[in-house]
């Protein structure tokens, strides 16, 4: 077997703790040993071991049976793909024709769901080999099972979610996962006898499958919840960590937002025990992080729990994330043009393996003093290459399209290079324009996207496009206007308001800036 499917056997069996699982239906915990993971993951590699050839694509809610499929992928020597679920507002049928597409496209043979979700697949027709899960993923076990080797191969076809184009799918190695997830471990000084992790993150997203995988590796007590639980109500995941006494977690920036802009809303919860909580997935807000410390501090929640971090799938995950204690920090940069300070986090030190440098640019340079330049990577857990493209060579740096610098704490990350808008001259991060749009009453958010115009358009500039809610569409705009133009120092040539739901997300819910770009400069011309 690969070393991947190793590491995860030997820790899974020799465990004495349990992924435990939410159970939507009762709202109930539902303890299942690592054990019975691992001998459901015998019963899933058997059955794809004697099926046509072709990876395994997994959808639907996370449950026993499909944590055991991603390890029963392995056993089998086959590598995994996950794709997200139907959201709200989209055609179940187009989504299941698209999923069986996109899984035919990057090699799946056999795909791998349960309840309406597989019924929608079966209804779409497709010469893929439909699987229900709970059938495949079964408990009993009556015969030994003989692991495939795949050390060469792939493990995961992970999907990136990244807002600067179409996605593309990142080849993982095991070698690569398991370093990863590993170095992540050593980093933060996991003792599988005392630390309890929980998470409601998306296991099609490489931060949610590669928190998963952390404490299957550790054998670990691991506290599961359906992302969509979260959504229905995002402070029950203040008493999921008060409940199973969570000493680590991961969520994006936006929903440590939500809930200390909220705080008054807290339940009585207990979250003393929290040591490690990952901020990453998406550009980190330093105030509204700020403010979820200084809230949640009287429910006992350590402000150095805090754990701003930066990675990407294309290296598994994991890039760089503090020392567990240190706390966030932020360095300022002073922007001459309108003698405003802007406040980015600093992400850490690259974890076990992982190597980072950033390489000079002209056109970033000069900011503030600071080294500024395009972020590159390399490492034990980079990925093979893209699906259908060229190879990545052991030890080749990793162009990753963000722009940031280094600092005595770690890495600082400003934005990303296509995402730059540049108006008269001055470089000007979506990021900072978003975040004072997003304090206008009525503009949701999380829900703004700042992007330049071309010269070559009608009205060159900053365009702002955001969600609103509210009577005074005209009162909002100018505010907004105002806004940006006394803190960012320009003015912008245009603010667009759509009703909510409207802006373009990637799977995990980013927002595709490029996309809002195309369509603005469709219309325009």
């Amino acid at each position: 077997m690969s070393v991947l499917a190793s590491a995860l056997t030997q820790s899974m069996t020799q465990s004495s703790h349990s992924l435990v699982v939410l159970d939507r239906d009762s709202g109930e915990w539902i303890p299942r040993p690592w054990q019975e993971v691992h001998a459901r993951a015998e019963n899933v590699a058997e059955r794809v071991a004697d099926g046509p050839l072709g990876d395994i694509g997994l959808v639907g809610e996370v449950s026993v049976e499909f944590v055991a499929a991603i390890q029963g992928a392995w056993l089998a020597g086959r590598a995994v793909s996950i794709l997200p679920s139907p959201i709200r507002g989209a055609d179940p049928a187009q989504w299941a024709t698209s999923t069986l597409t996109r899984f035919t496209d990057i090699g799946v043979g056999t795909v791998l769901s349960t309840g309406e979700t597989l019924g929608l697949l079966r209804d779409a027709g497709s010469p893929l080999r439909l699987l229900d899960l709970p059938d495949v993923a079964h408990q009993q076990r009556s015969t030994t099972f003989h692991a495939v080797p795949n050390d060469t191969g792939c493990a995961v076809l992970q999907g990136t979610a990244g807002s600067t184009g179409t996605p593309r799918t990142a080849m993982l190695s095991p070698h690569a996962v398991l370093n990863n997830v590993g170095g992540l471990l050593t980093h933060t000084g996991v003792d599988p006898g005392v630390d309890v992790g929980l998470t409601w993150l998306p296991v099609y997203h490489d931060m949610g499958l590669t928190f998963l995988l952390s404490g299957a590796l550790a054998g670990a007590d691991m506290w599961l919840a359906p992302t969509s639980a979260f959504s229905a109500s995002p402070f029950r995941w203040l008493t999921w960590l008060s409940q199973s006494r969570a000493s680590l977690t991961a969520a994006p920036n936006f929903a440590y937002n939500v809930i200390g802009k909220y705080a008054r809303r807290v339940p009585e919860v207990d979250l003393s025990a929290l040591r490690f909580a990952i901020n990453g997935g998406e550009p980190i807000d330093c105030d509204g992080f700020a403010q979820f410390l200084s809230e949640l501090s009287r429910f006992g929640l350590d402000p150095g729990a805090a754990a701003p971090s930066y990675g990407l799938a294309e290296a598994t995950c994991a890039v760089t994330a503090p020392t567990p204690g240190t706390g966030l920090h932020h360095d300022e940069l002073l922007d001459p043009a309108t003698e405003s300070v802007r406040r980015h986090a600093i992400l850490g030190e690259p974890i076990p393996g992982m190597e980072l440098r950033i390489s000079p640019s002209e056109q970033h340079s000069a900011d503030a003093g600071r080294d500024v330049g395009e972020v590159e990577i390399r490492g034990t857990s980079m990925m093979s290459g893209y699906l259908g493209g060229e190879s990545l060579a052991p030890g080749e740096w990793f162009r990753t399209g963000d722009i940031g610098y280094l600092t005595d704490g770690g890495l600082v990350v400003c934005g990303r290079a296509k995402e730059l808008i540049t108006v008269a001259g001055r470089n000007i991060f979506p990021t900072e324009v978003e975040r004072v749009a997003a304090g206008v009453r009525g503009v949701r958010e999380g829900a703004v996207v700042a992007v330049g115009t071309d010269e070559g358009s009608t009205r060159p500039g900053l365009v702002i496009v955001a969600e609103f809610r509210g009577p005074d569409q005209d009162g909002a705009r100018g505010e907004l206007i105002s806004r940006v133009a006394s803190e960012c120092g320009v003015v912008p040539a245009d603010v667009v308001f759509l009703a909510p739901g409207s802006l373009p997300r990637t799977s995990s819910g980013k927002l595709r800036r490029l996309e809002v770009k195309r369509d603005l400069e469709g219309v325009r011309t």
